[in-house]
């Protein structure tokens, strides 16, 4: 099976949707270039206040096709980088 990547997205700033890329780079250990996410510590307010400085271990959001499909399915109008995801 091989995989393809529909899309891509980042936001500079916390927003739940993420406007749609041309292209993106990976910076390793970091995530993606130019998203607020990208860093070696969370970013998330409540993991901050919860947790402190912690480690960031989802700095990139990936999501199937499939859960698009099947969102659709049950009425959700929805497309790539409305729920948040990078790519």
């Amino acid at each position: 099976m091989n995989a393809i990547v529909a899309a891509v997205c980042r936001s500079p700033t916390h927003s739940f949707s993420k406007p749609m890329a041309d292209r993106i780079t990976l910076i390793a250990a970091l995530g993606i270039e130019g998203d607020v996410h990208q860093g070696a510590t969370s970013k998330h307010l409540a993991r901050l206040v919860g947790f402190g400085n912690v480690p960031n271990l989802r700095q990139v959001h990936l999501i199937h096709a499939e859960l698009f499909d099947e969102l659709r399915s049950l009425g959700f109008t929805l497309s790539a980088g409305m729920m948040g995801e990078n790519s």
